[in-house]
């Protein structure tokens, strides 16, 4: 299996992760000047300009290559045409699709060298993405942060590496170098690490939310489905905990409505 820096020529087989309203530029050059690759939402930015102003400035102020933008592919998001044209014309290095079908990102993508990598939290996606023909699989485990799995990193990879012959990128639970080279040595290609950058200098956010990030751990963490439908990890709170993890009849409705979602 091709390693995530051979495929991405860079240093170290890591991607800082994409991090809605968190990932800036500041932190995607510090990252990819430190030999990791670095990847940032599309939907961090209210403009198509300011998306392509983003990825001119980071390529001007970067020596190594590794620079991925984020795209969630499914009918929420009514920019993505845009932002595709945009980062086929600017030449980004990756795409990581998530929450959707990523059939016209890699159709458009492919013939100008850039690759793509399919968020999957279950084996008959990866499948499905290996057969569009997207370049590596990003297997999201239940320890994720933001949209997460249901299985442990080794059983997703134990059960996608059966059944797909792509490269296998691991997302969750990591924030050591032990943590690291664990995945490494299951047999992942590399990492994507988001939240541990969170509390990073170059994090344009409130230091409360960094320090939460530093004081809370897995214990406190639980799933909700909420926000998107699609469950998702978040520190609980007195808010999460007033407002309850699951969705009423109506945000049911609306989440899962194809015209709607």
């Amino acid at each position: 299996m091709k390693e995530l820096n051979k495929i991405l020529d860079i240093e170290y087989p890591i991607i800082m992760a994409p991090m809605f309203l968190v990932t800036n530029t500041k932190m995607m050059i510090e990252a990819m000047n430190s030999g990791i690759a670095a990847c940032i939402p599309a939907l961090n930015f209210r403009t198509i300009e300011e998306l392509e102003n983003t990825i001119n400035e980071i390529r001007n102020n970067t020596t190594s290559g590794g620079l991925g933008i984020n795209l969630i592919v499914n009918k929420s998001n009514i920019k993505v045409k845009k932002q595709l044209e945009s980062c086929v014309k600017l030449g980004v290095d990756f795409i990581i699709t998530s929450l959707g079908n990523p059939k016209q990102v890699i159709q458009q993508c492919k013939p100008k060298g850039i690759k793509v990598f399919c968020d999957v939290a279950e084996e008959k996606y990866a499948k499905k993405v290996e057969e569009l023909g997207a370049d590596a699989v990003i297997a999201v485990n239940k320890n994720a942060g933001g949209h997460a799995g249901n299985l442990s990193s080794e059983e997703l990879f134990n059960i996608i590496s059966k059944n797909c012959n792509l490269p296998i990128i691991s997302a969750g639970g990591v924030g050591t170098k032990q943590g690291v080279t664990e995945k490494l040595e299951i047999g992942f290609s590399g990492l994507s690490i988001g939240s541990p950058f969170i509390a990073c200098k170059e994090a344009h956010i409130s230091e409360k939310y960094k320090q939460a990030c530093v004081d809370y751990g897995k214990e406190d963490i639980v799933f909700t489905t909420k926000i998107s439908g699609t469950p998702c990890t978040v520190i609980n709170t007195p808010y999460v905990q007033q407002t309850g993890t699951t969705q009423n009849w109506i945000e049911k409705i609306l989440s899962k409505n194809k015209k709607l979602k």
